[in-house]
């Protein structure tokens, strides 16, 4: 038996079986890639992005309240982290 025909039944299943299937795979998947954001992922983004500016304008808020009740709360924030090395 040579080292040709040891090779020659898992060579014939790999391109019978393996070799379509890896083919057909890769082309969906980057078909999937491309397509890009699917609607309900487009509208996930929204919403983030309207959730993310809601955000944005309560933390103005806080710090517009802190700094007129509490003139110093940035500096001693500062001052904590750097104590505490962050």
């Amino acid at each position: 038996m040579s080292f040709f025909s040891f090779l020659y039944t898992p060579a014939i299943l790999f391109m019978v079986i393996v070799a379509p299937l890896w083919i057909i795979l890769h082309y969906k998947s980057k078909k999937r890639s491309e397509a890009g954001l699917s609607e309900h992922e487009r509208q996930q983004l929204e919403d983030l992005l309207v959730k993310l500016d809601k955000m944005s304008e309560r933390v103005e808020t806080l710090e517009e309240i802190l700094d007129s009740r509490h003139g110093k709360w940035r500096r001693s924030t500062e001052e904590e982290r750097y104590q505490n090395g962050r």
